[in-house]
């Protein structure tokens, strides 16, 4: 493997190197002119060709919010990652690198083509997100095991899949194997998969597949529950649908069964989990349409977020393309210039217009992160009046659940003295045999009832309180992460605007 890999210094994919490659890659036409790409942003990119540039690492693409197509063959790279600003990309090629293990791909949902050949990948993994990719290649990597392809099962529109030069057991045709186990495929390593091939591979793998597609639909089903358990979850209102916090609050009640057989206390009991039950699904019910709402007001945020960036963005690119025409028109003046007081003074005022054209986009940041900051402040104010409702109404509901439970209680003590007292005098042992050491004392009788009902309190409380503490904290934990991003982004911002600065300084330092 060792041959497909670079000797040469690796270096670090930067800003500087990718202007150069914007540049260098400039469209041409059929007669091969070269368009004018002066006034190009990297948001404007549809392609990026990068390959055999010794690169080590994948960084400083977020600009680069277009691409359709990127070509990272042929580098060092050994992680994927700092593609997720890439939503729109179609084809990514990251062959002949040293990339270890497959990742850092989720962002890219419209991906159709990867190419992942000569790398040192041993697990296929991670690539769930990828529903429209139609082509793999996967060759001369690592993977020894035929069952870590089946992996690809979940990929639907995967039509063309290149997996030779891995070393896989020779004992089995990996042809009919993969045939088989993948009837949509039309292309493997690069040659027709033909409808013999594909009726031998089913008459030999028959049973295995049937056993495999069991077992799948299994698993897609243990998924769509850890999907709902997780949106429980995100909703604040895991296990409240139904009767677990019912059967939490009974579980460690050691006279229930005792008391429960006492006549007349099962009516009250059974009315008593009806309607802890039905508080429970409204709990639920109410916890997923409020997420919705939380949802929708952060999507709003995000859009907003997004387009001020965006506006701003547009404003400087201008400036910026508009005081490129100027520089270079400096850059030729200075080139020109014999004379050396005229010199200095024609430097020292491209100088000053290069501190005007720093200052003008210093303050259309600071405009761009002021304005951000009243969006977060009002998205703020929204969603804490949001948060504050849904936790209003569920402590309400939760209210109920221990008046519920006090009344059912007030009731339980009345009926089950009266139950256990007439036992006494009528003499039904029948009933109350297994019961008589324990619950035949009036006063341990009362405080059975009394440490039950202290549980199930207690069983609703804990409920209530892990509930208010995880949504106050995720709220905290979201307002936190957005003004964190705010200040990384502007101060990335403010780091670029004085590289930019110094390279158009050294620029003209050159000249002189």
């Amino acid at each position: 493997m060792d041959k497909f890999f670079h000797k040469a210094e690796p270096i670090l994919m930067d800003e500087e190197l990718l202007r150069t490659v914007v540049v260098e890659q400039s469209t041409r036409d059929q007669l091969g002119r070269v368009s004018k790409v002066d006034d190009m942003t990297f948001d404007e990119v549809l392609q990026l060709k990068l390959s055999y540039r010794n690169l080590l690492n994948i960084d400083n693409l977020w600009e680069f919010t277009s691409l359709t197509k990127i070509e990272l063959n042929n580098n060092c790279i050994k992680k994927i990652e700092g593609l997720d600003h890439l939503v729109h990309l179609q084809w990514l090629n990251l062959s002949f690198n040293s990339i270890e293990k497959i990742e850092g791909l989720n962002s890219l949902r419209k991906l159709e083509f990867l190419n992942l050949t000569a790398n040192k990948i041993k697990v296929i993994e991670n690539m769930d997100s990828l529903e429209k990719l139609s082509l793999l290649s996967i060759a001369f990597n690592c993977i020894d095991k035929f069952e870590i392809v089946l992996y690809l099962r979940k990929l639907k529109k995967l039509k063309t899949l290149n997996i030779n030069g891995n070393p896989f057991p020779t004992t089995e045709n990996y042809k009919l194997y993969i045939a088989a186990h993948f009837p949509n495929l039309m292309y493997l390593d690069y040659r027709t998969l033909t409808d013999k091939t594909k009726n031998e591979a089913f008459l030999k793998y028959q049973v295995a597949i049937e056993k495999l597609k069991s077992k799948e639909e299994l698993e897609e089903a243990e998924h769509r529950q850890e999907a709902d358990l997780q949106l429980h979850r995100d909703a604040f209102v895991e296990y409240l649908n139904g009767s677990y916090l019912y059967k939490d609050m009974l579980k460690d009640d050691q006279e229930a069964d005792k008391i429960y057989a006492l006549p007349g206390v099962a009516a009250l009991h059974d009315t008593f989990e009806s309607k802890i039950v039905d508080f429970c699904n409204q709990m639920f019910h109410l916890g997923l349409a409020e997420h919705r709402k939380r949802e929708r007001e952060l999507n709003l945020f995000l859009r907003g977020q997004t387009e001020a960036e965006k506006h701003y963005q547009e404003k400087a690119s201008e400036m910026l393309a508009e005081f490129e025409h100027r520089h270079q028109e400096m850059l030729v003046e200075l080139q020109q210039t014999d004379d050396a007081a005229t010199l200095k003074t024609k430097f020292d005022q491209y100088n000053e217009e290069i501190d005007a054209l720093q200052k003008q986009l210093m303050a259309l940041e600071f405009q761009m992160v002021t304005q951000l900051e009243e969006i977060i402040e009002k998205f703020d104010i929204n969603m804490s009046e949001m948060v504050s409702h849904f936790r209003d109404m569920m402590q309400s509901i939760f209210a109920q659940c221990r008046d519920l439970e006090d009344n059912y209680y007030k009731q339980v003590v009345v009926v089950a003295v009266a139950a256990v007292e007439a036992a006494s005098s009528d003499g039904l042992d029948d009933v109350l045999d297994d019961m008589r050491e324990s619950l035949l004392d009036k006063e341990v009788l009362t405080d059975a009832l009394a440490n039950s009902h202290d549980n199930h309190l207690f069983k609703i409380n804990d409920r209530e309180t892990e509930l208010v503490n995880r949504l106050n904290a995720w709220r905290a934990s979201l307002m936190k992460k957005i003004q964190d991003d705010i200040q990384k982004w502007d101060s990335i911002r403010i780091s670029d605007i004085e590289r930019y600065v110094d390279y158009l300084k050294k620029q003209l330092e050159a000249v002189l």
